[in-house]
């Protein structure tokens, strides 16, 4: 394979968005357990809450930190690897990123400060309702995202001008393309699966080295969440592979490894796809239940691989084993849900090693899953950019191999040591574990831990 400027222009980006979209697939939930910590802290007058917040506030921000400063780079990065595609989906991406900016970046920019630094200057109730507003930030921010990103994969509302550039027709086609609603609701079920999977690792942790009642109650309440969001996640992850089959049959196609068009299609559990052959060297196939899977009925007709033209195949290999790497996580995770809920029923969630270790193990699991099924999205997209409209090959910025190789090269050192030391920080920070958060002043009359009491000089129990 030459790495021309478009090859390498594909790499950087990949390699750049999938750094970046660590965090906001961990802040996204992360702000939403602080939400809740701080409303159950307020509500219960139990310091435990607090102590889980304070400790987790801190990996917030420097989560939310170091995903802004990622973004940024994705912003540059599309004036200077593909401003053919700028210039060319300006009029529609543009306000859709700029809604963003205004509608969320700004609300989070501006609550986050009193979130981090205000305990000392303004009253419980204003502090909650500006750590509401910061999560709430984040799930705005997502929608646009999610809502650009759905327009490219099916593009509605829109026209071509006589030069090429598009204009929007229809703002709400725009923004509600076909595949929206599904995919929003499947990312933000992903983020809180990714959060509530760092928590129960950081707490199963903390459970390992001995009893710990802060830990405790963070791994119930991250089971909790796993335990009902995974199997949801599935029922909305079916619900999103449905509409693909409806309007990105190719992508449907490179996901299950169908070449042929016809009914009865086998379920591939795993297979060898190969573009030069049009077909899998060998499969491990289940007859009939492809179909079923994937338009509700074993009679359904369902579109092969060969009835698009070579090239407008997508890579079939990477979407193939992208998907099964993000279905398969997806099924441990309903499986450690439920044992976590068993083990909870039965009174020996914290005195099980085992469960304790696999917790641990499991940590990752939420960012393999969102990064694969990110590959999933957008290599199944190839070979266009805009489906439909405009070509991968054809949205390149005019630069050189030389020039991009050299700026990805840089990237690849910057980020290994900047976000290796921010990692590092964190799990530095995991590892202490929230009795070692700092309890700030009260400059309140309220005793530490108590958003209610008079100045008693104890915590609340």
């Amino acid at each position: 394979m030459d790495l021309d400027a478009l090859i390498l222009s594909r790499l950087q980006f990949a390699f750049t968005i999938a750094f970046h979209i660590i965090f906001p697939s961990f802040t996204i939930g992360l702000a939403s357990f602080l939400a809740v910590l701080e409303g159950l802290w307020l509500a219960t007058g139990n310091a435990r809450f607090k102590a889980l917040y304070l400790f987790w506030v801190k990996i917030f921000a420097i989560s939310f930190g170091m995903g802004v400063v990622s973004g940024v780079v994705l912003s540059y990065q599309i004036g200077t690897n593909w401003s053919v595609f700028a210039a060319v989906t300006a009029p529609v991406i543009g306000p859709l990123l700029a809604f963003e900016v205004l509608t969320a970046f700004f609300l989070e920019a501006s609550f986050l400060g009193v979130m981090l630094f205000g305990w000392k200057k303004v009253g419980p109730g204003l502090h909650f309702t500006s750590t509401v507003l910061v999560a709430v930030g984040t799930l705005i921010s997502a929608f646009w995202i999610i809502s650009a990103n759905s327009w490219m994969q099916y593009p509605t509302g829109f026209e071509t001008l006589p030069d090429g550039t598009l204009r929007t027709t229809s703002w709400m086609e725009v923004i509600f393309s076909p595949t929206f609603l599904e995919r929003f609701a499947h990312m933000t079920l992903a983020a809180y699966l990714t959060t509530s999977l760092v928590v129960g690792a950081a707490s199963a942790w903390r459970l390992l080295k001995g009893p710990e009642a802060e830990s405790s109650i963070a791994l119930r309440m991250a089971i909790g969440m796993f335990a009902i969001v995974a199997p949801l996640q599935l029922v909305v992850g079916d619900a999103s592979g449905k509409r693909v089959m409806e309007v990105q049959p190719a992508k449907l196609a490179a996901i299950e490894a169908f070449w042929e068009t016809r009914r009865e299609q086998a379920f591939h559990i795993a297979a060898w796809p190969d573009r030069a052959i049009a077909g899998n060297r060998w499969e491990l196939s289940i007859p009939k239940v492809g179909s079923w899977i994937t338009a509700g009925s074993i009679d359904a007709e369902v579109k092969g691989l060969k009835d698009f033209a070579p090239g407008d195949r997508p890579p079939v290999f990477i979407v193939f084993w992208a998907f099964r790497i993000m279905v398969g996580l997806g099924v441990a995770m309903i499986g450690l849900g439920l044992w976590g809920a068993f083990l909870w029923w039965r009174g020996r969630l914290e005195t099980s090693p085992l469960f304790l270790r696999c917790a641990v193990a499991m940590g990752p699991a939420g960012f393999v899953a969102v990064i694969s099924g990110w590959v999933v999205a957008e290599v199944g997209r190839q070979p266009w950019v805009v489906t439909g409209v405009l070509r991968t090959a054809d949205a390149v910025s005019p630069v050189t191999a030389g020039q991009v190789s050299t700026s990805l090269i840089a990237f690849m050192v910057v980020y290994a040591v900047i976000f290796s030391a921010g990692a590092v920080y964190i799990l530095r920070l995991m590892a202490a574990g929230p009795a070692a958060a700092d309890e700030p002043p009260d400059s309140h009359g309220r005793a530490p831990g108590s958003p209610l009491g008079a100045a008693s000089g104890e915590d609340a129990p």
